[in-house]
């Protein structure tokens, strides 16, 4: 494989890794490129107009730095523009939680995620579609969504992985509403659910596999739905994902698909890829195979 010599780099300015930015500059430069289009945003909700900007000039490189919501919105755009699936992306993980790098063998270190973006395999991804915009790790609406929402900003900046911990403390007795929901047009669950899961890929924050079989490139997502409602239930739930199976927790329903329709009895919160967004009584997800080029380890594939 060539060495890459038009590269583009999308930045979140907030987060941080190694060095810094100044020595991801430093690095790309080291690999002997000959041009190097360089944007940087102040939130991650900014980059998908610069992403769109960095394509326009056609690089054969993409490097986008940040945590999960910067790499979501950048993969969304990426996935919405016109040969935008061509382009392989370097995931820089600088955020709190990085997921999607993680689930991909990632590290958390500037010299190797760099060196994996330009001489790693480039490897094609499905996404998730909720409502119209793309994600690549999960979407959550309930329980999931609430944690995140009150997780977002700083206390996030300020605790780290610890916020999600404590803000889902905070909602451990939160609604339930009633769940109709369908997978590939087919009525599958219908009872009270206090957290509805799509996942695209196995790992959760910590480490902990939400989706044991899950994998990014296999044309399906997978689905949970959790009816747990306090929290001892959540207890017995989480320690069944930490040591064995979520599927074998009796507040776990699973399944997979690649359409997914849900209806709540009253509007709550959901979340992409560690971003809250709206509440919603109704989310319909759908997958998009093969939709990104993802530079990987090697030893990811297969």
């Amino acid at each position: 494989m060539r060495t890459p010599r038009k590269i583009a780099v999308v930045a979140h300015q907030r987060k941080t890794l190694g060095g810094g930015l100044d020595e991801l500059r430093r690095l790309i430069t080291d690999e002997g490129v000959d041009e190097l289009d360089w944007h940087e945003v102040p939130k991650s909700r900014k980059a998908p107009k610069q992403v769109r900007k960095a394509l326009a000039g056609e690089p054969d490189l993409l490097i986008v730095w940040g945590g999960d919501g910067m790499v979501q919105r950048s993969l969304d755009a990426l996935a919405g523009t016109k040969g935008g699936a061509k382009v392989p992306v370097g995931i820089i993980p600088a955020g709190t939680a990085n997921l999607l790098a993680t689930n991909l063998g990632i590290p958390h270190d500037l010299h190797e995620a760099v060196r994996i973006a330009f001489h790693g395999a480039r490897h094609k991804l499905d996404l998730g579609i909720l409502n119209g915009e793309h994600f690549a790790v999960m979407a959550g609406i309930g329980f999931d969504g609430a944690m995140i929402q009150d997780a977002d900003g700083k206390l996030k900046d300020r605790l780290g992985k610890l916020s999600y911990v404590w803000t889902g403390l905070r909602h451990l007795d939160g609604p339930a509403p009633k769940a109709k929901i369908k997978v590939d047009g087919t009525s599958w669950f219908s009872d009270d659910a206090s957290c509805v899961l799509v996942g695209n890929v196995s790992k959760v924050t910590g480490g902990i596999k939400a989706f044991d079989d899950a994998k990014p490139d296999d044309g399906w997502l997978d689905v949970g739905v959790a009816t747990a409602r306090n929290a001892a239930d959540w207890a017995r739930t989480m320690s069944r994902m930490a040591v064995g199976r979520s599927e074998n927790s009796p507040f776990v329903h699973m399944t997979r698909a690649r359409r997914i329709d849900v209806r709540l009895a009253e509007p709550l919160t959901y979340e992409l890829d560690g971003g809250a967004r709206e509440a919603v009584k109704r989310i319909r997800i759908d997958v998009a195979p093969a939709a990104v080029k993802v530079c990987v380890p090697e030893e990811r594939i297969g």
